[in-house]
């Protein structure tokens, strides 16, 4: 079959596109033929390689992926070829797609029969694919985790990629006021459309002088009440400035980087609750789901691009040139 893969850690030179031998469903297992595979920051982690985190390579990335089964391995019930079917990208209690067994940036994938979800006929796979990790995450994030109630006020970071843009479509269904940050005037008009009440250009602020120019002094009653970061690096400390007096700040990634400097005294003088969320549970994905089927809810799609133009497409996801999500339909 045909596949982005790679057998080294490094940059983007690393990944290649070619014939690697098609794996064999087994027991409990199915051959699923992809339809879309959507892009994920975590497929840039995998190639670089992260401390302490075991990649067993060669590898093929992509962690999201919907399409229609192809072959039944053995002890497989309930299922028929032809089924279309969402796919969970977690395998087992700590594995993952793309990571710790073979992605869906490739032609075919072998899974878990218990990591398929259904797929409606009146869901397209392109935007099912769009669902697990970004929006997942970000369903976990600010709901279960997060507690983002009707009324207050959402600060996120990072609102114009895959899981950011989530945020603000969740964030706005729940009822919240929601200010977004982006690096360009342009990315902040598309969030504007996409719902956002107002954005941060972090071109030409800084979001702890807006913060304090818009909501006024920390102990005046200023801040947000909850503030979303899942960029970690340099935005970490400026952003505990951004929370109001017991605000929440909800975290579920470090695509900036995750050892970032601190300042504690915000975390206390403020008394902050430090919240974080790691990944999604099945009944995310199944709501999510229902959500697309009922039209409530619209992945944001940068663009949908052939596998043979995949590594062009995780080029742009590693630059941050994309608003959304970079689909691959092989």
């Amino acid at each position: 079959m045909k596949a982005v893969s790679f057998e080294q850690h490094g940059g983007p030179e690393v990944l290649r596109l070619g014939e690697v031998p098609t794996p064999e469903p087994g027991p409990g297992e199915v051959l699923v033929r992809v339809e879309a595979c959507s892009l994920n920051y975590h497929d840039v982690f995998t190639r670089r390689g992260m401390p302490g985190i075991r990649v067993p390579l060669p590898m093929v990335p992509g962690c999201d992926g919907a399409g229609h089964i192809a072959t039944l391995g053995t002890d497989i019930q309930g299922w028929s070829e032809g089924d279309r079917v969402l796919i969970d990208p977690l395998v087992g209690a700590t594995g993952m797609l793309g990571d710790t067994a073979w992605g869906t940036c490739a032609e075919l994938v072998r899974v878990g029969a218990d990591q398929l979800i259904a797929l409606p006929d009146d869901v397209d796979a392109t935007a099912a694919a769009c669902l697990p990790v970004a929006y997942g995450s970000a369903q976990r994030m600010l709901v279960t985790r997060g507690r983002l109630q009707e009324g207050e006020t959402a600060l996120i970071l990072g609102a114009s990629g895959g899981v950011g843009t989530a945020c603000v479509q969740l964030a706005k269904s729940l009822g919240a006021r929601v200010i977004a940050v982006a690096s360009t005037p342009k990315k902040c008009e598309r969030l504007r459309a996409l719902g956002a009440d107002e954005t941060i250009d972090t071109s030409v602020e800084d979001i702890v002088e807006q913060t304090r120019r818009t909501t006024g002094r920390l102990f005046s009653g200023g801040g947000y009440d909850v503030v979303v970061n899942f960029t970690g690096g340099d935005t970490w400390a400026p952003s505990l400035r951004c929370a109001k007096m017991g605000g929440r700040v909800l975290t579920c990634g470090a695509t900036a980087g995750y050892d970032p400097p601190t300042d504690l005294r915000y975390i206390w003088t403020a008394e902050l609750d430090v919240r974080g969320s790691d990944g999604w549970q099945r009944d995310d994905l199944l709501g999510l789901l229902d959500e697309v089927r009922r039209g409530r809810l619209e992945p944001v799609i940068d663009r949908v691009l052939p596998l043979d133009e995949a590594i062009e497409g995780l080029r742009l996801l590693e630059e941050r040139a994309v608003f959304g999500k970079i689909v691959i339909e092989p």
